[in-house]
Formats: C-alpha cells, sequence, structure tokens
C-alpha cells in the first residue's frame, strides 16, 4: 500500500500514525539536512508533542540545497510527508509508526524565490540543521570561516541567487529584516564540539562578508543554541525498504531504521519561541557543551575508533567488531583513559555506565549498522572528534597512545587495500588528499601525519608519532587484531 494521507487510516493496526490532524497543521520550522537522522530524531520528537496535541503550529518544511536532495524531495512529495520508522531493539522487538511531523519539502534550486519566501514568512521561528560536520565552512585548522571555498563566493558575488545553506539562510533573514519581522532562531543539531557557537561564528561570517551592517544585526539578533544529539540510525537499504513492504504492506520510498536509544539535550535560547520540547523527552539546559563532549569524545571517537580496524581485519558490520572482547576492550580503555580526562563535570552522569552502555548499543545487531557507513568522511570526523582529545591530553601530559593507534588505523586504512588484499572504496570529500598521503607510507611513514589541514602540529610532536608509528608498523606488518591485541597485552581473537 502506498503510504500518503490517504491510506493512514488502511495501515496494519501495528503501525502507529499520527494522532492529530495534519490538516490542521501549519509550519514553524524550516529544516535543512532532511536525511535518516533528521527524521528518527528531531522530527520524531516534534512528532511526538503533536501526538500529544501540542506544537501543531511548529510542523517541518524540508529544504534542500544539494542535488542529492532531490531525490528526499520525491519521496516525500509522493507520501504527503509521511515516512515509516522503525525503531529496533537489542531483543529484536520493533515499534513502528509512520511520523507526520514534516509538512512538505522545498528543493531551494527549483525556486529561489520560493525558498527565500518561506524562510522569511513570519510563521518560521526555528531553521534547524543537519548539513553534516563539513556543512559549516569552517577551516580545519584555523577554524575561522573559509572565505576561499567556490561556492561561498558565488553565492557572495551573487547573493540574490545563493545556492548554499549559508546564502539561503541569509537572504531569508536579510528580507525578514527589509521587512520588519523578527529573526528566527538557528538551531545546530550536527556533531561539532559547540554546534550553535560554530553555526554562529560562521553565518556570523558569512552575513559580515555579504553587508558589514547586516552581519552585526545577525550577531546581536539571532539566537544560535548548542545541542546536543545522539541516535544511530544507519543508512536505509533497500533491504530495510522490502522489509517494511513484506511486514507492514506499507510501500515507503525511504523509510527510517534506527537503534532504541535517543537523547536530545538542546540549549534554552530561542529568540522567537519553541516547541514545548521538554514535554517529549528533550532535555533543556542552561549549558549543553558537558553533554558535547561526553557524546562527541566517547561515542562518535570510539565510531571512528572501531571502524578503521574493524575494515582492515576484515569485518563489515559494526555489532560483529563491537561483540569481539579486543575491540571492546580497546574501545573501553581509549574511553576511560584518555578521553574521560579531557570531559568536563557531569553530575548525575554514571560515566562508566554509559562507556559501557556505548559498547551495548554497538552490539545491536539488528539495527544492522555497517563498518562503511562510520569509516565515511573521516577528514571531516577524525579532527573535530579525536583530535581535541589529542590535544588536551598533550597539553597536560597525558598518554595519547591509543589515540595515535586510531588515526594510524585510518592511515593505513587510507592505503586503499585491507588486509586480505582486497580494495577499499574512501568515501571522503578529501579522497585524493588521504589517500596520496597514505600511499607514501613506506618511503616516508609521517606522511600522512603531515596533512597539517587535518592533524595541525601533532608530526612534530614525538609523544604522538613515536606511538603512531609503531601502530602503523605492526598494522603493515601483523594485521589489525594482533596490533590491538599488542596494545591491550592481550591474544588476539577472531570472535
Amino acid at each position: 500500500m502506498k503510504l500518503d494521507n490517504t491510506t493512514l487510516s488502511q495501515l496494519d493496526p501495528q503501525v502507529s500514525t499520527p494522532q492529530y490532524d495534519r490538516s490542521a497543521a501549519t509550519p514553524g520550522i524550516v529544516h535543512f539536512g532532511v536525511g535518516g537522522f533528521h527524521r528518527a530524531h528531531q522530527a520524531m520528537y516534534l512528532n511526538r508533542l503533536m501526538n500529544q496535541g501540542k506544537a501543531l503550529d511548529w510542523g517541518i518544511i524540508g529544504m534542500g540545497v544539494m542535488e542529492s536532495d532531490q531525490r528526499m524531495r520525491d519521496v516525500l512529495t509522493a507520501s504527503d510527508g509521511l515516512y515509516t520508522l522503525v525503531v529496533k531493539n537489542p531483543d529484536g522487538s520493533r515499534q513502528v509508526e509512520v511520523i507526520g511531523s514534516i509538512l512538505g519539502f522545498l528543493y531551494a534550486p527549483d525556486d529561489l524565490d520560493a525558498a527565500i519566501e518561506q524562510l522569511a514568512d513570519p510563521a518560521i521561528r526555528i531553521v534547524s540543521l543537519t548539513v553534516t560536520e563539513g556543512g559549516y565552512n569552517v577551516h580545519p585548522v584555523t577554524g575561522e570561516f573559509d572565505l576561499a571555498n567556490a561556492a561561498i563566493a558565488a553565492d557572495l558575488a551573487n547573493p540574490q541567487a545563493p545556492r548554499t545553506t549559508f546564502g539561503l539562510i541569509s537572504a531569508g533573514l536579510k528580507l525578514r529584516r527589509e521587512r520588519g519581522i523578527a529573526p528566527f532562531t538557528v538551531m545546530s543539531c550536527d556533531n561539532i564540539q559547540g554546534n550553535g557557537e560554530v553555526a554562529h561564528k560562521m553565518f556570523g561570517a558569512f552575513a559580515a562578508a555579504l553587508d558589514p551592517e547586516f552581519g552585526d544585526w545577525v550577531q546581536q539578533n539571532v539566537s544560535f543554541p548548542n545541542s546536543m544529539v545522539d541516535r544511530i540510525t544507519p543508512v536505509t537499504t533497500d533491504a530495510d525498504r522490502a522489509d517494511v513492504t513484506q511486514r507492514y504492506g506499507i510501500e515507503d520510498g525511504w523509510p527510517v531504521v534506527c537503534e532504541d536509544f535517543e537523547q536530545w539535550v538542546l540549549e534554552d535560547k530561542f529568540v522567537a519561541g519553541r516547541p514545548a520540547y521538554e514535554e517529549a523527552g528533550v532535555q533543556l539546559v542552561d549549558d549543553v557543551v558537558p553533554y558535547e563532549l561526553m557524546k562527541l569524545r566517547l561515542l562518535n571517537a570510539t565510531h571512528q575508533g572501531l571502524c578503521y580496524f574493524g575494515h582492515l581485519a576484515g569485518y563489515r558490520a559494526v555489532h560483529d567488531v563491537a561483540r569481539n572482547e579486543l575491540f571492546a576492550d580497546f574501545l573501553l580503555r581509549y574511553m576511560k583513559n584518555e578521553a574521560e580526562p579531557t570531559l568536563r563535570e557531569l553530575p548525575g552522569v554514571d560515566l562508566d555506565a554509559y562507556q559501557h552502555k556505548l559498547i551495548e548499543r554497538y552490539s545491536n545487531e539488528y539495527v544492522a549498522d555497517t563498518v562503511a557507513r562510520l569509516c565515511a568522511d573521516s577528514s571531516d570526523r577524525i579532527p573535530k572528534w579525536l583530535m581535541p582529545v589529542v590535544r588536551e591530553n598533550l597539553a597536560a601530559s597525558r598518554d595519547v597512545t591509543l589515540s595515535a593507534a586510531i588515526v594510524a588505523s585510518w592511515a593505513r586504512y587510507a592505503e586503499g587495500i585491507d588486509e586480505a588484499g582486497e580494495p577499499i572504496t574512501i568515501v571522503d570529500r578529501l579522497e585524493e588528499e588521504v589517500h596520496a598521503a597514505a600511499s607514501k607510507h613506506s618511503e616516508d611513514p609521517l606522511a600522512f601525519l603531515r596533512q597539517r589541514d587535518l592533524f595541525g602540529d601533532v608530526v612534530d610532536d614525538e609523544r604522538f608519532t613515536a606511538p603512531y608509528l609503531k601502530t602503523l608498523r605492526s598494522l603493515h606488518e601483523h594485521g589489525s587484531l594482533a596490533t590491538l591485541a599488542e596494545l591491550l597485552g592481550q591474544k588476539a581473537t577472531t570472535s
């Protein structure tokens, strides 16, 4: 059965459906980066509120700017914005729900004027973002806005026809200002430390480059709350689509599959109001940073800790890696010895329990997360999630052995051949650069670390390079399992 408004009442009773009149819901949020995670997380929380009869004036309009967004436009348009969310529990049970909080989708290049008018609509009070770690145009070393980016330069030269998120949001804000309409809140939900502060700095820099006076207005009048978001959401596969059809009779072009765990910690800083998120399970706080650090340096960094070693050893499913005690012990030791000392005080949080819960979450076979997903976009992830741990520990004269090992595993992975001699498909915006650097290992074992845009000056610090070189050499000579065993003083195991 095709999923749309007309078929909701005919769906299998085991599938929950919106308990509100969608025709009475109106937009209050524009979201950039509508993908699996947004639909398993922010849109799900809003749908939960709407099912309570609340927030019906906070519906979501998705907005796309990239060519890849056209597929989401087509799928959501065909389904009236509805989609199936399948939550998979560790015991194999499921909760299946049709989410209705996305009311429409605009692909900005189709009609730039309509996209800008949507952003200028007084009803829109929040513009939210899940545009990935690389979507903020931050120079990886200087931390400043990269004005040399060709797409940014094009938007600055032709602000009436913006093609980037920065250009579109700025155009919407500028039009609101001209019309005397209050600004909206820009709510980042990406895995970046201080994501709201980063968004504030980057959007402010773009606005200032466009018009210094407008830049001042943005800095002073637009709020950018920090947030911490967490839910493992693998890429939807054809098997997922077929499963939803076979089990529930729903023809959904893009269902979402996720784990049962969910968390959203949000700074309560909104200039134009917000939904009652706290009534849907969101934790509203004054300072998100301690929670962000916990998640980025424990969950996100350990994803990188398992994926390269795991792929090299022949693993393709995350749960298989996490169930190998050697990998689990390595990740737990990294978290306890190197990540935890860099965290801030978190009253009421049991960090030891949180760390062990992460291993349990990774071991959920029903989520079917892939090692390949975690290996993608490493040049955006490692500098933001792992290298801050390295820098803080070096500054405090603490150990960085396991962090260096993780970087070495990426360097070995970036060579493009696994331990069985099979080719590795590197998915990264800097694929050519990282592969070229890794290909020089035989002549210069530190070649990978010489990418200072990614790693800063750690190549000059023997406290980091010594364990890095030792791990890289061991990976070449003995393989990933033996290397991990040596790092931990254990025997290698394959199961």
